[in-house]
């Protein structure tokens, strides 16, 4: 509405509670974006909504936001991912409550079709990879996608994939924590209209003769591209090439309109193997405690493999398993 005050005319804008529709008021007038001096792009508000609901079938909507940061770039949120590139394949079902549900990984294994199998070098062997992302990843090998996550949000699910290459070899993975306040990094979620999720992940790779060659642990490479809901920029800190939201807030809201994203753009070649990862931090391991997966069958039901005693898979992500909602991690077998 406006009001003439003094021949002057001053427009007030009136809030929208939408989480489909990004704040009115510009971000640029928020002088606390001051105490931000890293190198993120900086948002603030709600993102306009552009793909309404990825999954319909799913518990959480799975929407996806574009929004314009301070410096005039525009983002999509969560994340810009392959969900709806059909040549991009899903990942084969090792536990998912919309398709199939196995009761153990032998029963997975035993149904598994040979025509699922990825060919990255016709020569090589074949890989076999248990997945567990929370709530979403993509799987390059060398730089071709392997599999890819048949839920973007919940209900929790959980995957098998085979592909056949050659050592050494080169797993990347996108992995995204997905929101339903686009822009926000956050939920409705423990009576709080904005209460910022949490991410994970964990892997296993065996060879053709079972052998582990790979597992999640702090070995891999994890490096965070999208942080929400940041309160205050001041919380944020980097040094080199790490982003540090380990001072924030992470406690919900009832009002989450006036938080902040940061946003880094991620490399072209970031999925190939030549690419240059020795600058990023190393991942950091979470417990399933911490994850929260005790009650999950997606997850549970695989102890045996997740959890051997022989080679335990731990659960990474970035140094802030909460905050950080896109986030890329490598590791490169050798032997």
């Amino acid at each position: 509405m406006e009001i003439k005050v003094l021949g002057l005319t001053i427009i007030t804008l009136l809030a929208s509670s939408c989480t489909s529709c990004q704040k009115d008021r510009d971000p640029k007038e928020d002088q606390s974006t001051n105490e931000y001096s890293g190198t993120a792009s900086v948002t603030q508000g709600l993102a306009t909504t552009t793909m309404a609901n990825l999954y319909p079938s799913g518990q959480r909507v799975a929407g996806l936001g574009s929004i314009t940061a301070i410096d005039n770039s525009t983002w999509v949120v969560p994340a810009e991912v392959n969900y709806s590139d059909d040549s991009f394949p899903f990942a084969p079902d090792l536990y998912n409550p919309d398709g199939v549900m196995y009761a153990t990984s032998s029963d997975a294994l035993s149904a598994f079709d040979p025509s699922d199998i990825v060919e990255i070098d016709a020569s090589g062997d074949v890989m076999t990879g248990f997945i567990f992302a929370d709530n979403y990843f993509e799987l390059y090998i060398n730089g071709i996608p392997v599999g890819k996550d048949a839920i973007p949000f919940t209900p929790f699910n959980s995957h098998i994939v085979k592909f056949k290459v050659s050592k050494p070899f080169t797993i990347a993975m996108l992995l995204v924590d997905w929101e339903e306040s686009l822009g926000l990094g956050t939920e409705n979620n423990q009576g709080s209209d904005f209460h910022a999720g949490d991410g994970g992940l964990v892997a296993v790779i065996k060879d053709e003769d079972e052998n582990v060659v790979a597992v999640t642990d702090g070995n891999w490479k994890a490096q965070t591209y999208y942080t929400a809901p940041v309160k205050d920029l001041g919380c944020v800190s980097e040094n080199g090439a790490e982003r540090n939201s380990g001072n924030c807030d992470t406690g919900g809201s009832n009002d989450g309109s006036n938080f902040y994203g940061l946003h880094w753009a991620i490399p072209a070649d970031w999925n190939l193997q030549n690419f240059d990862d020795s600058s990023w931090p190393n991942a950091t391991t979470y417990t399933n405690t911490q994850i929260g997966v005790d009650n999950k069958p997606s997850y549970t039901n695989f102890t045996d493999i997740f959890d051997d005693s022989n080679t335990d898979a731990a659960f990474i992500w970035s140094t802030n398993v909460i905050l950080d909602n896109e986030v890329l991690v490598r590791y490169t077998v050798d032997n």
